[in-house]
Formats: structure tokens, C-alpha cells, sequence
């Protein structure tokens, strides 16, 4: 009896979802009128971002103008904060040459610091994530390791390693390692437990349900841990190259304080925030090509 009712209620509701489909169905004459505006919808929702990222980039532009404009009428001192066109003027003094020995000499380090910090935080994030006995053994030492600032690690590594390249690398492995680390550990745990079901029908081993499964479905939180683990790679290589460095955008900013320089102190802090940028959008494009399968529309949810 049990058995025909639910039957009963399933064919009334497929007929009803076969009178609603009937009823909403477009005729074949109004296919053209309709699909007109929703072209016409698809290239304003185009046209909205491409002209807000326009605004992203004038926004600094008019933000510096303001600056230099309020720095020559002497509302703003210029001792303290240096119109944009002197830091140009002593970034250009400064030479091409030595200038690109800082740039290149700060980005080494931190792509040299990144990529060892990062691997090894997916690799411990994956294993915390597959073993709760793994996680409760390690997560209280790694949360009370996370809590300790840059600038506490500096001399510890300056005596055990030395002033080479070695403490440097490893101050900005470390600031890398702790937001992948987490973001790959909160992937691994949200995978949704269907797609572990389905890999236990099909009997994948461990190794095969991680790399088909697990680390496709984390791949988005592993991408966020990436690009927030690059942005504090570069403030944690200021905080080695402060102290320890003769080259490097750190030290030009040293050097820019002790010598009573603030154009060239503000020129290396707008250097770092361009090379952050430049590097958070590289991973951004690596990521859209990555997980160009995922579907990211929300129409309707974002304004």
C-alpha cells in the first residue's frame, strides 16, 4: 500500500512539472524576441566589471595627483611625505642598474622562500586534513608557531644560520607556510563527503582518491592559502632584508630612514606593493586557468 501511495505522488508530480514545463515553454516564434534581451543583459553585466576595473586603476592615479598637488600648495609637508614626482626623480636617480640589483635580489628571495614554504605546507595540510590523530598531535604547536611575529624569528635564524642568503629564504618560507597551510587543511576537511563515497564505490586507494578527488574538489581553498601565503611572503622578506641584507628592497628602505630619505623610503614601499600586485595577479591568471572548469556565476547575488 505503502509502496503504490509513493508511486501515486510521484507520477502527480511529474505531471505537474509537465503541465508547469508546457505552460512556461516559449513558443518557437518567440524564441528570437527572447533571447535578444538576455544578450543584451549579458553585455551590460560585461560592460559594469570592465568599467569598475577601470576605476580600480585611475583610483591610485588620482590618489597621487591629489598627493603632489596637496604637497606643492604645502598642505602636506614635504620633509614627512614627498610629492609622487620626487620619488619618481630619486627612484631615477638611483639608476636603472642598482635599482633592478633591489627589485630582482628581493623577488628571488621570495620566490626561492614561497615555493619551499608552500610545498611543504600543502603536503602537511593534505596529511592533517586525511589523519584527525595527525592534526590533534601537530595543530596546537603549528596555532602557537603562527602567533609569533616576523621580526621575533630574525635573530634566532641570524644565529643558527648565519647573514647569507639561508635565514633570509627560510623568515619568508615560514611567513608562506601558515596561510597555505590552513587554507589547503580547511580544503581537504570541506570536500563534500558524496565525492568520498564515490570514490569508495569505485575502490580508488588512498593515494588515487586524494589526487582525482580530494585535491581537485580543495583546489579553490588551496588557491586563496596561495595567494594570501604570496603576500605575506613579501612582508616578511622587508623583515629579513631590515636587518641582515646589503641589497634588496628592505634594505633600500633601511637605508632610505638612515639617511634621512623619505623619497626613498615611500619609492620603495610603492616598488613592493607594485611587485605584491603583480605577483597576486600572476597567481590569479594561473588560478582562473586552473579551475577554468569551475562555474563561478552568481548573477543576481553580485552587485
Amino acid at each position: 500500500m505503502a509502496v503504490e501511495e509513493a508511486a501515486a505522488r510521484s507520477l502527480a508530480q511529474s505531471s505537474e512539472i509537465t503541465a508547469r514545463g508546457r505552460t512556461e515553454a516559449p513558443a518557437c516564434g518567440d524564441t528570437q524576441p527572447a533571447s535578444a534581451p538576455v544578450r543584451e543583459a549579458d553585455a551590460s553585466q560585461e560592460r559594469a566589471p570592465r568599467a569598475w576595473r577601470m576605476a580600480g586603476v585611475l583610483l591610485p592615479v588620482a590618489f597621487l595627483l591629489a598627493v603632489e598637488v596637496l604637497v606643492r600648495a604645502q598642505v602636506l609637508p614635504d620633509n614627512l611625505v614627498p610629492a609622487p614626482s620626487e620619488i619618481a626623480q630619486a627612484l631615477w636617480q638611483l639608476g636603472g642598474t642598482t635599482l633592478l640589483k633591489h627589485i630582482v635580489q628581493s623577488t628571488a628571495r621570495v620566490a626561492a622562500g614561497f615555493a619551499c614554504g608552500a610545498l611543504l605546507a600543502v603536503v602537511v595540510g593534505a596529511a592533517m586534513g586525511l589523519s584527525r590523530r595527525l592534526d590533534a598531535l601537530l595543530d596546537p604547536s603549528f596555532q602557537a608557531l603562527r602567533a609569533i611575529p616576523s621580526l621575533a624569528w630574525v635573530p634566532v635564524l641570524l644565529l643558527w644560520m648565519g647573514i647569507d642568503e639561508a635565514p633570509k629564504i627560510t623568515l619568508v618560507a615560514i611567513g608562506a607556510f601558515f596561510p597555505v597551510h590552513l587554507s589547503v587543511l580547511s580544503g581537504v576537511r570541506n570536500v563534500d563527503r558524496k565525492l568520498v563515497e564515490l570514490g569508495a564505490v569505485y575502490r580508488l586507494s588512498s593515494w588515487r582518491l586524494f589526487v582525482r578527488i580530494l585535491l581537485p574538489a580543495a583546489l579553490p581553498h588551496i588557491f586563496t592559502g596561495l595567494r594570501t601565503g604570496l603576500a605575506v611572503s613579501w612582508m616578511f622578506v622587508v623583515a629579513a632584508e631590515l636587518i641582515a641584507a646589503t641589497r634588496g628592497l628592505g634594505y633600500l628602505l633601511s637605508d632610505g630612514r638612515e639617511t634621512g630619505r623619505p623619497d626613498i623610503v615611500f619609492g620603495a614601499i610603492i616598488l613592493l606593493g607594485l611587485l605584491g600586485k603583480f605577483t597576486d595577479s600572476a597567481m590569479k591568471a594561473l588560478e582562473a586557468h586552473v579551475l577554468a572548469w569551475r562555474d563561478t556565476s552568481v548573477e543576481g547575488v553580485r552587485t
